[in-house]
């Protein structure tokens, strides 16, 4: 049989994107943060530099995945999402971009706003300012059922709405994230370094799923690293699992379960729930590196990466990549929950 060797670049070209995002964005050395914790040497690509909305992971996924929108004529996007959502903040800014408009099923009830403005600041302000329609629904556990019942009820109403999944994750989304390898591979080569991990906060799975699967073409030495923020370890993983053999499909590249790493242990209490730890990593990225991590997302990966080398992970001699998802905004509607 022969062996498919096309590289990563190639077979993400069959795929075309609207061309929405900031790309690449920067891959940059945490020299301060590295000499606190005494190694391994700490990168950091800045997936908060994606441009529009303040920018972040979500909108690699939207590159892709509106295409698919446009390209059937949809005039309304829907997604959904909680009070503080980044996915739902960057799904807003990138309707009112492409002048469509904007449906978010807005969960409530998945935990208990932690500050008086939470409701009101931060990502929900944003939402509204860039124009998004708010429909406020019960959290149910099912992340994606109010969005299609959203979705059935426009339709119903006559408009031609597309479905954005709950933080843009699919297949497709995961396919669009496998470009974060094809840029984090070759600015690596030009920094003289190979990364022995990337490690990120992992949660409604699309972003790890896209990073195992490209990670397989461009860098198979390289150790995908997801932190569960989720409070549901085996959940998120099964997500991964999922989205990385639907994207490993549509790329033709082989797809190594083993190769799915979540750990557990770093949450807190509850998603959206910051604890010290997370306040802890939170300070350090800000005072040390001027990077403002949120409580919900990014401070919890953080935190758990620092967790992994305060117990040994890597040699003082590796290189390990954080990846800042973005989520800044968020910073704002906890502020009072966060003792800073």
């Amino acid at each position: 049989m022969q062996v498919d060797r096309r590289p990563l670049l190639d077979r993400l070209a069959v795929f075309p994107r609207l061309g929405l995002a900031t790309l690449p964005t920067p891959l940059e050395p945490m020299k301060r943060l590295t000499a606190h914790l005494g190694g391994p040497r700490l990168w950091v690509k800045r997936e908060d530099a994606t441009g529009l909305g303040f920018g972040g992971n979500k909108l690699r996924k939207l590159d892709y995945v509106l295409h698919e929108a446009i390209s059937r004529g949809a005039d309304t996007i829907v997604s959904g999402g909680v009070v503080q959502s980044n996915s739902q903040r960057q799904v807003a800014a990138v309707a009112a971009r492409l002048g469509l408009a904007c449906h978010l099923a807005v969960y409530h009830g998945r935990l208990e706003p932690p500050t008086p403005e939470y409701k009101t600041s931060g990502n929900a302000f944003l939402n509204r300012l860039f124009g998004a329609h708010l429909h406020d629904v019960p959290w149910t556990g099912d992340r994606n059922a109010a969005i299609r019942a959203l979705v059935d009820d426009l339709k119903g109403k006559g408009s031609k709405p597309y479905f954005v999944p709950y933080g843009v994750s699919n297949a497709l989304g995961a396919v669009a994230y496998a470009t974060t390898i094809a840029e984090i591979e070759p600015q690596a080569a030009r920094l003289g370094f190979r990364p022995a991990a990337i490690v990120h906060c992992t949660g409604s799975a699309g972003t790890q799923a896209g990073l195992v699967v490209g990670a397989a073409v461009a860098m198979p030495d390289t150790r995908i690293v997801g932190i569960d923020i989720d409070a549901e370890p085996a959940r998120v993983r099964a997500d991964v699992v999922a989205f990385a053999k639907e994207a490993s499909d549509l790329l033709d590249v082989p797809f190594d379960e083993a190769s799915v790493e979540v750990v557990a242990g770093h949450a807190g209490p509850a998603y959206g729930v910051p604890h010290e730890a997370t306040i802890e990593a939170i300070r350090l990225a800000g005072r040390l590196e001027a990077l403002p991590l949120d409580p919900v997302y990014s401070g919890k990966g953080l935190a758990g990466l620092i967790a992994l080398i305060r117990q040994g992970r890597w040699r003082k001699d590796e290189d390990v990549v954080f990846l800042y998802t973005g989520g800044a905004p968020a910073l704002f509607a906890y502020q009072s929950a966060l003792g800073i």
